[in-house]
């Protein structure tokens, strides 16, 4: 019987490192992260690498410290108003080869107290990607309410994001799709309960629901001219 890679002492750390989110605390409490936060992350994501390429050969598990699939724990405090210096959450994201940052397609995991999910699409593409994705749903109308609207994929997942409160340029008001050519991120999310993340049937039930995500993988991958 397989081991869990987190515990409730993940979840206990992330609370802690809420209540404490300075980097004294953080230093003096580090060993900590490393049990309980980064370690049992690594090992997460150096087993999704054999179970990756079961969906799609495209899609990447690095389990590095830095640089890889484990989003850093350090936040970008240069232009929001919160400079609070750490992540109060554990992301996981395994992108398309091809791309080079969180904008790519790509299956991610969040684990927060509170707030853990299984996200799939792609968040905030540039311009010239989000221009692809909206013509293809111009053009491929049938594909993509195919994809977006699978049965199974819908049981568990709910689309997610910002949209344009207006008809993207070009676009007709009234339009049979504009709701989705008007979305910024075209990414969905399947809340899981923290026992899921806490159990040995953590990865069985996050490749179950990025399997169910194919088609909607799939059609972002085709307007973006990825393979998948």
């Amino acid at each position: 019987m397989a081991s869990p890679y987190f515990t409730q002492a993940s979840f206990d750390f992330l609370t802690l490192l809420e209540a404490n989110n300075n980097r004294d605390w953080f230093n003096e409490h580090k060993q900590q992260y490393e049990d309980n936060v980064r370690t049992p992350a690594l090992d997460f994501i150096a087993d999704m690498s054999y179970e990756l390429p079961k969906l799609s050969s495209h899609f990447i598990a690095v389990p590095k410290k830095v640089g890889g699939s484990l989003m850093r724990v350090h936040r970008d405090v240069r232009f929001g108003k919160d400079k609070s210096p750490y992540k109060t959450n554990i992301g996981i994201q395994f992108r398309h080869f091809q791309g080079k940052d969180v904008h790519a397609p790509g299956y991610y995991l969040h684990i927060q107290p509170g707030e853990c999910f299984i996200g799939v699409g792609i968040w905030r593409p540039d311009s010239p990607s989000l221009a692809k994705i909206r013509q293809t749903i111009d053009t491929k109308g049938k594909s993509w309410v195919a994809a977006s609207q699978d049965k199974r994929f819908k049981k568990s997942f709910n689309f997610t994001g910002e949209s344009l409160v207006n008809a993207p340029r070009g676009y007709a008001k009234g339009h049979p799709l504009l709701d989705d050519l008007k979305r910024k991120d075209f990414i969905a999310i399947c809340p899981i309960t923290e026992s899921v993340v806490n159990s040995a049937g953590l990865k069985k039930q996050v490749m179950d629901r990025f399997s169910t995500a194919t088609p909607l993988m799939k059609f972002l991958c085709q307007s973006l001219e990825l393979s998948f």
